[in-house]
Parts: structure tokens; C-alpha cells; sequence
């Protein structure tokens, strides 16, 4: 009665955190186990979660701002791509690159890298979409040089 249509995603979420919080609530009953705020909340935790949202919302933002520089409203015209994609599709590769600097899998950047230039020389190879091509070039190697960069700036301090 009161999920609509406009609202289904966030009773969803709603429903999923509170079977989380029911299943953490059981746990500690049952195992007697304490939770230790110190060692969620220590410098290093800190220092993660901060890394991880700067990389979703702000660095969207700072990359938006960079391209202000070029109007690539008439490339991208006419085109059925889903609003907000490459938003959303920038932000998992830059939590994706984090996580495998941070963890040191740096042969795992170089396959994500290559599957995202697989998937866009095929959209991108006439020479009409040169402009479009470059552009997703130079956002793609920004948003990974900043993933980079936060990932072994974490590594150093941590």
C-alpha cells in the first residue's frame, strides 16, 4: 500500500539494512560477542571510508568541472544512452581501481582497462566519432590517475 512505483528502490534498501541489522543483532546475542568502536573507528577505517567517498560524488564533480572546457553536448546528441551512466559507470571503475591498488592486484587495473577499451572501440571506431573517443579517453585515464593516486596515497599512509 505504501510502495509505489517512485519509491520501490528505497523501500528495497530500506528492507535489505534492516535483514542486516537483524542478522548483526542475532549475532551478537547469541555469540556474546562485543563490538569494539575503537577498532571500527581507527585511523586506518577512517582514512578508507574518506578515500572511498571521495571517490564517488566529488571527483564526479571535479571531473564535471574539467570538462566544462569542451561542450560535448552536440556528440552526444541523439544518443539512448541511460542518464547519468558514465557518472555511475566512473564511479564503480574508480572504487574498482582503489580496491585493487589498495590490495595490490595492479595486473586487475590493467584487465579493466583493457575490457572498457574492448567495449568502447566498437561503439567509438568510425572516424566521425573521433571527438566522443577522445573525450572518453582523457575522462577515463583522469578518473583512473585519480583512483591511482588516492590508492597509493592510502598505501603510504597506511
Amino acid at each position: 500500500m505504501l510502495q509505489k512505483k517512485k519509491n520501490k528502490r528505497l523501500f528495497f534498501f530500506i528492507d535489505q539494512v534492516l535483514h542486516v541489522l537483524a542478522i548483526l543483532t542475532t549475532y551478537f546475542i547469541y555469540t556474546k560477542a562485543t563490538l569494539d568502536f575503537n577498532s571500527i573507528f581507527s585511523e586506518q577505517s577512517l582514512l578508507l571510508i574518506t578515500c572511498l567517498v571521495f571517490l564517488t560524488r566529488p571527483v564526479s564533480i571535479i571531473m564535471k568541472t574539467i570538462f566544462t572546457k569542451w561542450n560535448i553536448s552536440k556528440l552526444t546528441e541523439n544518443n539512448e544512452s541511460l542518464k547519468d551512466a558514465g557518472m555511475y559507470i566512473g564511479i564503480l571503475e574508480r572504487l574498482l581501481v582503489f580496491v585493487f591498488i589498495i590490495t595490490n592486484h595492479w595486473e586487475a587495473v590493467g584487465f579493466l582497462i583493457t575490457a572498457k577499451s574492448v567495449f568502447r572501440f566498437g561503439d567509438l571506431k568510425e572516424s566521425k566519432h573521433r571527438k566522443l573517443t577522445e573525450y572518453i579517453l582523457i575522462g577515463t585515464l583522469i578518473s583512473f590517475g585519480i583512483a591511482i593516486t588516492v590508492g597509493l596515497i592510502f598505501n603510504i599512509l597506511t
